[in-house]
């Protein structure tokens, strides 16, 4: 595929601001932060990846020890955002929904062995689809859940980490962030058909690299074009514009009429990590609006969790030690108990702690009812200082809480990013945000990227 003129040029825009971005930026990691990250990459394929990958598929390796081996060496070592759910769960969705451990063993193999060109990539990519398709069918024909059966759209992504694992230098891995970046930019749209799209994107990567190198006079490989995309993937998560800037009005982050647009993100989402902050200008236009900012962040928090399709309530304003609100999903047979904290320094958990064992107790006595498996205390501000883990203990200990959450409003925005561009893939369940929410501890953007892409 060949780039137009004017998506080249936006393209070299998009690079020029990756590599003119401070690296104090908190949406985003440095040229240098990603050099290192490359680094370790690299010594990761070479000692560990490569030897483990070579040996499962020279059958010196059997397949659930290659599986398991996989699962640990990314959590352990974070390069690739693996875990997420078209990479590791998916793995274990397809292991556990195949009858017939052989068969997998074989088809696994042959889809993820490097191809040697394109047409061969392709061709990989169709007929994995088509066993793991049939996988799928014969799951929910038993009666199996479609929550805990593999989805197709995960197969670019979890083939091609293999395929870089083995020639970084030729194949990209598919991230949904990369892929969701290129088509707000107007440089590359996928077209739907899964093995189409992934030679497309590989050659449009290549030829951003060529293009990168030469207008920079420095080597661009497939990870520096990667590093690009992802960054640019974060500013625009947050509402930025092309440029870099927020453009600044007293609903929130919106478009200006000389350019159309990035985020999929409705202002009034676009806008909670300014309102957790506690801007300036924001909490003036909260006044003259007769509210407070406290409240509006409340209020576009709750409107957050309707968004992605939680059944909520509103419970805070004016009703004494409760929670600012609750969020039930029955996908899943789960509750969100969540407060929404404004600060501009970033919030404190201990300073709290027996207020929110008191309502986490009363809320749980009334949920109990819905016969819940289980419920989270979710907090919502701007950052969070590091003093949480003892309180996140004595709350465990103290309530009937499965995890408690301290969730950045940037990552709220991001996880209302991709439940807008693909609703039916961005699940409550198991498969989808609640993997997310069972992590605990505090969750960025960068996280819901990860385990969403």
């Amino acid at each position: 595929m060949a780039l137009t003129d004017e998506q080249k040029q936006r393209a070299v825009e998009v690079m020029k601001e990756y590599l003119d971005a401070p690296p104090a930026e908190d949406r985003s990691q440095s040229v240098e932060q990603n050099a290192e990250l490359d680094k370790k990459r690299v010594e990761v394929i070479d000692s560990i990846l490569k030897p483990l990958l070579n040996g499962y598929l020279a059958g010196e390796v059997p397949l659930e020890e290659f599986k398991s081996k996989i699962d640990s060496t990314n959590k352990r070592h974070e390069c690739w955002g693996f875990r997420g759910t078209k990479g590791q769960m998916f793995f274990n969705m397809v292991f556990n929904v195949a009858d017939e451990k052989g068969e997998l063993d074989q088809e696994l193999k042959a889809a993820i062995t490097v191809p040697a060109n394109e047409q061969v990539a392709s061709s990989r990519i169709k007929t994995f689809a088509s066993y793991v398709n049939r996988l799928r069918s014969q799951w929910l024909e038993a009666g199996g859940t479609g929550y805990k059966s593999p989805k197709l759209p995960s197969i670019p992504f979890f083939i091609s980490y293999f395929w870089q694992i083995q020639e970084r230098d030729l194949w990209p891995v598919y991230y949904t962030s990369a892929v969701n970046t290129l088509a707000d930019l107007n440089i590359w749209k996928p077209s739907g058909d899964r093995a189409a799209d992934y030679t497309s994107f590989k050659q449009v990567h290549e030829e951003l690299a060529a293009l990168f190198s030469e207008a920079t006079g420095r080597p661009f490989s497939l990870y520096d074009v990667e590093h690009v995309f992802w960054c640019k993937g974060g500013l625009t998560d947050s509402g930025a514009s092309s440029t870099g800037t927020s453009q600044e009005g007293t609903s929130g982050v919106i478009g200006t009429d000389r350019e159309l647009p990035e985020s999929y993100v409705p202002p009034i989402i676009a806008v909670l990590p300014r309102l957790a902050k506690n801007d300036e200008a924001l909490a003036e236009a909260a006044h003259r609006s007769g509210t407070k900012i406290e409240n509006a962040f409340e209020k576009y928090t709750h409107a957050a969790f309707t968004i992605l399709g939680y059944e909520t309530r509103l419970l805070g304003q004016g009703a004494g030690r409760v929670p600012d609100g609750v969020a039930i999903a029955d996908q899943g047979n789960y509750a969100l108990l969540w407060d929404a904290k404004v600060r501009a320094g970033g919030y404190s958990l201990g300073t709290d702690d027996r207020t929110i064992r008191e309502y986490i107790n009363k809320q749980y006595r009334e949920l109990r009812r819905r016969s819940l498996l289980k419920m989270y205390y979710v907090i919502v501000s701007s950052s969070f200082a590091e003093d949480f883990d003892d309180a996140i203990s004595m709350l465990q200990m103290e309530t009937e809480i499965s995890e408690v959450c301290l969730i950045e409003a940037e990552a709220l925005v991001a996880m209302v990013d991709a439940k807008i561009r693909a609703p039916l893939e961005t699940t409550l369940g198991p498969d989808g945000l609640q993997r997310i929410f069972n992590l605990g501890g505090v969750i960025t953007a960068e996280t819901v990227r990860e385990y969403l892409s």
